[in-house]
Order: structure tokens, then C-alpha cells, then sequence
């Protein structure tokens, strides 16, 4: 596990997705302490395009410093086009290319890991052969990280579509096709896991959560959590998230999840709506529910 948030006696940073807007120093990180961030997420480029963004080393630079200072936490999060499930030959060349290109970004701008949707199969009955495109385009990736790049990060879906990883026990299949690779972890994000089936809204159902993940993924492989209510039901397999409280989970699963010996020094990033607005409550409510 990396070393926790040099805030001192934090168990689990608390955090939210911000914009870069004017840039990685004047947008994102003015963002992230406008509204108390301890960890934050970021795009290394346009969300919804296959555009790379080469960065500025000199902004890079100066972004590193300034989340050393404060001891921020960092994570990227990949473009959503991102499939390496895709059928189109074109698609999948370019998930693979966008995931190579925010591994290096992160380790450009200091960040742990960068979180990527695990995608789905188009065709019915390609599962098999959409994982083979997985394995394929990932491993080698993987391999060039070296002992201390970034972690690349999955994060299960909610289960719409033909998703190829959805829910927890998805998992299993999902990191024996990339070899239980060392720099793979995985991104709990709790509106999805929860409308793929999981009990979070159930007093004990995020301790089992967690419990499950790290049986499937083995110790220090959780490394982030989306701390996200629902705006629907559990098992509806809608990834539609809500403000912390307001939604079907509910603010007793957070406190749950924040008191799970295996999430201590984890960070919680939120991406609910409202979250990243200077005076909105979720982030002080997630940090008044960490153990004292």
C-alpha cells in the first residue's frame, strides 16, 4: 500500500473528480483545494475524445510540487471511449493506445494509477475472444510499467450492456486473463458494484463487499474507491449516481466502508453531482464518518 496522505492521522483521504479547465495547476488544483480535497481525480485529457494531450513538463512539474506540498493524492481517470472489449479493430487500437498514453501521463503528473472501465463484448457470444483482446493489449502495457509506475486500475461496471466485468465476481475471470499482473488494482466504485447486485444497503453488505474483492484480488490490490450513492435500486444495472445519502445506498454503507481494516489508507473520490461545488456538504460527511 503507498504511503498514506502526509495529512496528518488521515485514514482515508477524502476527495472528488475535478475539472482541469485552466490547467493542471490553475484549474485542477485550485479546484481541489476550493473544496477541502485530500485526494483528487483528473482527466490527462479530453473524456470523449481519442485525442492524446502531451502536457506541459514545466506545468507537470509545478502540479507534483504542488500535491507533494499539500499531500495530495492523485489518481487519472481514462477517456470513456475506452473499450478493449470493442470488435472494431480501430477501437480497440485505440483503448490500447489511450491507456498507454494515461499510464504515462500519470507517472508524468505524479499520480498512483489511472482508473479504467473494464468494457464490455458488442457481439453476443464474443465473450471469449474479447477477453483474448484484453489480455493482449494490456499485458504488454502492464510489462513496461516497471516496479513503480503507475497502478492501472479496473473498475467494474454496472452491468449494462454486455459488460465484460460487472460487479465483484467478474473480477476473478477478469484478472486471471491479465496473468494477476502486479501493477493491476482495482477501482471499487460502490453505484456500480451496487447496481450490478451488490448488497451495500444492507447492514454488513459492504464489509462482505470488500471482504470478496480482496479474496478474489489478494491483499493491496484495492486501492481506490468511487464513493458514489444510486440513484436506483440495487441489481437495476444503471449507472446513474447520486449525492452521498440521497440515494439506495445510503450514508451507513459509507461509514462501513470506512471503518474496513483492509480500505485503511485508501482514498475515497467522489463523483456524485454537486461534489466538486465550493459549500457542498459530501466531503465533510465523508471525512466525519472515518474512525476517530
Amino acid at each position: 500500500m503507498p504511503a498514506t496522505s502526509t495529512y496528518t492521522g488521515l485514514r482515508n483521504p477524502v476527495g472528488t473528480h475535478v475539472q482541469v479547465g485552466k490547467g493542471l495547476v490553475a484549474g485542477a488544483l485550485v479546484a481541489a483545494d476550493a473544496v477541502g480535497c485530500e485526494t483528487v481525480q483528473v482527466f490527462a485529457g479530453n473524456p470523449r475524445g481519442w485525442a492524446h494531450s502531451a502536457g506541459d513538463p514545466a506545468v507537470d512539474e509545478a502540479f507534483r510540487a504542488g500535491c507533494a506540498d499539500r499531500g495530495l493524492r492523485v489518481f487519472v481517470h481514462a477517456p470513456y471511449l475506452v473499450n478493449l472489449g470493442s470488435p472494431t479493430a480501430t477501437t480497440y487500437e485505440r483503448s490500447v493506445a489511450s491507456v498507454a498514453h494515461n499510464l504515462v501521463r500519470a507517472a508524468a503528473i505524479g499520480a498512483e494509477g489511472v482508473v479504467v472501465h473494464t468494457g464490455s463484448c458488442v457481439d453476443e457470444g464474443g465473450y471469449d475472444a474479447a477477453m483474448r483482446q484484453v489480455r493482449e493489449g494490456l499485458l504488454p502495457v502492464l510489462d513496461a510499467l516497471g516496479d513503480d509506475g503507475p497502478w492501472l486500475l479496473l473498475e467494474p461496471t454496472a452491468g449494462q450492456g454486455r459488460s465484460l466485468c460487472a460487479g465483484v465476481e467478474d473480477l476473478e475471470p477478469y484478472l486471471g486473463a491479465l496473468e494477476r499482473h502486479p501493477r493491476v488494482g482495482i477501482c471499487l466504485d460502490t453505484c456500480h458494484v451496487f447496481a450490478a447486485g451488490a448488497p451495500l444497503d444492507e447492514p454488513g453488505g459492504p464489509t462482505a463487499t470488500v471482504d470478496r474483492i480482496v479474496e478474489i484480488g489478494g491483499p493491496d490490490r484495492l486501492r481506490l474507491v468511487h464513493a458514489n450513492d444510486s440513484k436506483d435500486v440495487r441489481g437495476a444495472f444503471k449507472d446513474r449516481h447520486e449525492k452521498i445519502g440521497e440515494g439506495h445506498i445510503g450514508v451507513a454503507a459509507f461509514e462501513e466502508l470506512l471503518a474496513h481494516p483492509e480500505l485503511a489508507g485508501v482514498p475515497f473520490v467522489l463523483e456524485t453531482p454537486g461534489s466538486r461545488d465550493v459549500g457542498d456538504p459530501q466531503i465533510p460527511l465523508l471525512k466525519s464518518l472515518r474512525p476517530a
